[in-house]
This record gives structure tokens, sequence and C-alpha cells, in this order.
């Protein structure tokens, strides 16, 4: 748990940004407007959430029955899980191409044929890496099936036909959480195609509200605690306190809105962030054996432990819930034993080092 304090690794001056941000009613309008334009929708279709499950999970019970089931990635985050069991849909799991980390057309026709009631498909484009959207959403229109595109990974990237990740499907979902592509500590944005969205309305609790703004302080605490030898007692007594929250535990509840503030930094961030064919948004290897990688990593002043993913659904302690079935996703269950990918905590050239000696331990599949 200690890693938490990597997360947010903003510079001093984004952490004084961050901390004495304001903003009014004005800045969630303008952030709306904004989506809205680059996403190819209207205003009135754009919602901005605490956190991004929260818009994942409306964007489901808005386009989706009860009970019809929804084809998400073999290799994923438990967020994903639990928007769609929250609104009473039924999680499907598909195996992924190992080489874009994400489930692609072959596999999609699969499971249509073995999943009758299947209606919606979420595409995440792990870590960054498009996949074959073209593809895809010819499947997809051949047997009326609803996409959603899941933007955390990968705001300000492009399909390989040039087509701006978020223009494509029925819904957009955007996570503004700790060390996504946008990162403003929590929120979420959903963007519909055809369909008007009432805005939450309620605000975050105050306590969620203190712990989102004091986060990039509370994380360059613990970072330079690290340096003392005394990192895995602070975090742990932030943790106890409630100053700080792991990101898989953060409240799924679509009611409560993304505070102004946040909306005046998200907006600055996606300003920022054109859309360029870029890199991923985690550089990945494959290693033989992890926790030995992670050991010498550590002794060398690297904290990689963040893993995307070291369960095909993580975080691990809440994979036995998933009930997730290995036989069926083998290539989700191998690369989650041996992925590393390189944390955006660490510069290119702070990375050198590191990159070295994960490359003495790599994994041939």
């Amino acid at each position: 748990m200690w890693f938490l304090g990597q997360a947010a690794n903003y510079k001093p001056i984004d952490v004084l940004k961050h901390t004495f941000a304001v903003g009014g009613v004005n800045d969630s309008k303008d952030l709306r407007r904004y989506l809205a334009v680059r996403y190819q929708s209207t205003a009135d279709k754009v919602a901005l959430f605490h956190n991004g499950r929260s818009a994942l999970a409306h964007a489901l019970k808005l386009l989706a029955s009860p009970h019809s089931e929804v084809l998400i990635n073999g290799f994923t985050c438990y967020a994903v899980v639990e928007a769609v069991r929250s609104a009473n849909l039924i999680p499907v799991f598909a195996d992924i191409n190992r080489e874009t980390l994400h489930f692609d057309a072959a596999e999609l026709e699969q499971a249509i044929k073995q999943h009758p009631k299947l209606k919606v498909i979420i595409i995440q484009n792990s870590l960054g890496i498009t996949v074959d959207m073209a593809k895809i959403e010819k499947i997809a229109k051949k047997h009326e099936l609803i996409i959603i595109e899941d933007l955390a990974h990968c705001t300000g990237t492009k399909y390989p036909d040039g087509r701006e990740v978020g223009t494509v499907g029925d819904a957009a979902a955007l996570s503004f959480g700790k060390g996504k592509s946008i990162d403003i500590i929590s929120g979420g944005a959903l963007i519909m195609r055809d369909i008007t969205v009432v805005q939450p309305g309620e605000r975050p609790p105050f306590s969620d509200s203190l712990r989102d703004r004091w986060y990039p302080v509370l994380g360059a605490v613990m970072r330079g605690a690290r340096h003392l030898k005394v990192h895995k007692i602070i975090t742990g007594g932030f943790l106890k306190l409630g100053f700080i929250e792991r990101s898989a535990d953060a409240v799924l509840d679509p009611k409560v809105r993304l505070t102004h503030w946040q909306a005046r930094l998200a907006l600055n961030k996606l300003k920022a962030r054109p859309a360029l064919k870029r890199a991923p948004l985690r550089e990945h290897y494959l290693v033989k054996d992890r926790e030995k990688v992670l050991s010498e990593l550590e002794e060398k002043g690297y904290i990689f432990q963040e893993i995307w993913y070291e369960t095909p659904v993580s975080p691990a302690r809440y994979y036995k819930k998933v009930h997730f079935d290995e036989a069926e996703c083998p290539n989700s269950t191998e690369i989650s034993a041996h992925i590393v990918n390189l944390p955006d905590y660490y510069s290119k050239d702070e990375l050198k080092d590191a990159v070295k000696i994960i490359k003495e331990h790599q994994y041939e599949n």
C-alpha cells in the first residue's frame, strides 16, 4: 500500500496549483462545453461525476436494459466490473490479444456466439494502446451492439484509422483519478452521443473533497518518508486516518458531482493534451520472476509495486469477488502474472537503469 505516495507525483508548482485551485459553476459549464465539442456531442449530453466508475455506471444504465450482458476486457480494473454490476448488468470477460492487451475482433466474434444476451461492449485501450476500432465497430454494428469507450488510459490518443478515442462509440467515459491519463486525483465525465443527461446534483462529502485537494501534498510527504525508511508507517497511518484512499476503494455514486475547482483543473489538463498518436500511458514488459525484479528495482530506489494489472482483474484484494474464469482467458491470466509497466511518476532519464534491470529478466511468451 505504501506506493500510494508515488501517485500524483506533481511538480512543486503543480502541487500549489492543485491545492489552492478555485472554481465556480461556470468552470463546470466550460468543461462540459469543451468535452461536447471535442467528443462530437452537445453540452446537454455531458455530465461530470466524482469518479470515473460512476460515469461508466450511469452510461450503462442509460444504454442497456437490466440483466443484459456487457463484454469487458479480461485484463482490467475491478472498478469496471463494479460499474457493470451496479447497473444491474452481467459482466462477460473476453481474453486479450498479447500485443494490444485488449480483446480484438476475433475474440469479439467468439463472445457474440457464446453470449446471446450480449448488448454492450466496453473498449478501454489498455495502457493507452489503441485497438483496431474499425474492425470492432463493423462487427458491433452488424450485431447491433452498443459501444462505450472508456478513456481512463487513453485520453488524447487516436485509433489506427485516425479518429480520436472517444468520438466513435455511443458513449465515452473519462476518469480523472490518480495515475490516469488526466489526473486531478478524482473525478469523471460522461459524454453521450444521443441521450440528454441529468447532471448529478450532490456535492462530494467534505472529507472526500478535503482528501482530493490535499493528496498531492500528502503524496510528497510519503515520498519524502521513503527516503527516511518510514514510508510504510506514514502511508499506513494516513490510510487509517482516512487522509488518503486507495483508488479501487472509491465509492460509486452517480448522484455525486465533480467539484467546480476540479472541473477547472481537468479542463486545463485536457486542453494541454491534444489528440495525437502518442506513446502508451505506461510502457510495459513481461518478466520471468516479477517479485525478484521488483525487489531488485527497490534496491535501486525504484517503486514499481503499482502494477496494472497484477491479476487479470485488479487489485488482487477484490479478485475473488469477480469469479474470473482463468481457463476462459489464458492470455489475460498469463500476462497478469508477468507484466511490469513503467509508472509515469518517473522521467525517461530516471527509468534508464530500471529498464536495464527489467530487460535482464524478460519473459519470452
